[in-house]
């Protein structure tokens, strides 16, 4: 089992940063891939980031890529969302998640076994 806590969150203006964190227990994250994921008011949940269990491969959806940067540092069983250049449009709940399966990551919710609470992201204009 892996247990999920994000934090980080909050009220930001358009253009700020913001950097998430999801501390993982249970287990160490190796061969762990992880992955973030955001769901808007009234929308489904869509693909952020994700990243390979060893941080060698990630990637990132077309419409942050550029502003956001998934890491993680697995000494300390955490990843981390770096969030920069912030738009209204990225206001949302976000999740991380972790795929326990072959380290490799997915851009699909489904592929992942455990998932985090969330933590609200709002972004004023």
């Amino acid at each position: 089992q892996v247990q999920l806590v994000e934090s980080g969150g909050g009220l930001v203006q358009a253009g700020g940063s913001l950097r998430l964190s999801c501390a993982a227990s249970g287990r160490t994250l190796s061969n762990i891939a992880m992955g973030w994921f955001r769901q808007a008011p009234g929308k489904e949940r869509e693909f952020v980031a994700a990243i390979s269990w060893s941080g060698g491969v990630r990637t990132h959806a077309d419409s942050v890529k550029g502003r956001f940067t998934i890491s993680r540092d697995n000494a300390k069983n955490t990843v981390y969302l770096q969030m920069n250049s912030l738009k209204p449009e990225d206001t949302a709940v976000y999740y991380c998640a972790a795929r326990a399966r072959d380290g490799s990551y997915s851009a699909v919710g489904y592929e992942y076994d455990y998932w985090g609470q969330g933590t609200q992201v709002t972004v004023s204009s």
